[in-house]
């Protein structure tokens, strides 16, 4: 059964397997999280759980939200987010619910959703990783420059223009990134933290969403 939970990312440290293997891990404390919400087809149109996540002050939030989750029986919380599931699924949760780390003791392999550390405005050589042109023989402040970008004019002798999606400078991270298939090394009930091999993506204690693996994709052995 597809099951998520919201969580803060609280940083990366080193775990030993039973081999003695030192593996990097990103410590998350996932939830609690409320239900809040369940959306059905008959009235929405789709299957989908709203879960909500974190405390927050009532008089930081607003009077709806306050409302809606009182309607679940909760205080007012700060982070909402749907996610899809079955007409089948649908049936095994319930408004007012709660879902900890220990609904994610069966789970091997979770999808980490955040939000990328954003760097500003980047050009092509940080960005994209482009090498750079000549920085000699009278070249002069060029050598951090993409290159050509194509004229790409048309046979009708209309004006040139650039392919979309082009790698040029701009905004480089803040934006949704997804990491599949990461294992879950360990998890801890008590303290609602949950331990995955390797880096995901977001500052520390920024939001992240955890998601049970969709589908497992193949991963080259250490």
């Amino acid at each position: 059964m597809a099951f998520s939970l919201l969580g803060t990312k609280l940083g990366m440290t080193r775990v030993f397997d039973e081999s003695g293997r030192s593996l990097p891990v990103t410590v998350v404390q996932a939830g609690p999280c409320v239900v809040t919400q369940l959306r059905t087809p008959e009235r929405d149109g789709y299957a989908a759980v709203q879960i909500g996540y974190g405390e927050v002050k009532p008089r930081n939030s607003t009077q709806p939200m306050i409302a809606h989750d009182a309607r679940a029986g909760s205080t007012p919380l700060r982070h909402h987010r749907e996610f899809r599931v079955t007409d089948e699924e649908l049936a095994s949760y319930e408004v007012g619910q709660t879902l900890t780390v220990k609904d994610l003791a069966d789970v091997k392999f979770v999808d980490v959703t955040g939000t990328s550390k954003g760097k500003g405005f980047a050009g092509g050589v940080k960005r994209h990783g482009f090498k750079g042109q000549q920085a000699t023989h009278g070249v002069e402040r060029k050598h951090r420059s993409p290159g050509s970008i194509g004229g790409h004019a048309s046979n009708a002798g209309k004006a040139g223009r650039i392919k979309k999606g082009k790698k040029m400078a701009g905004q480089m991270g803040n934006h949704r990134v997804t990491v599949r298939s990461l294992d879950v090394i360990r998890t801890d009930v008590d303290r609602n933290l949950i331990l995955v091999k390797g880096p995901v993506p977001g500052a520390n204690k920024s939001l992240v969403e955890i998601r049970s693996a969709v589908r497992l994709y193949k991963r080259k052995a250490p």
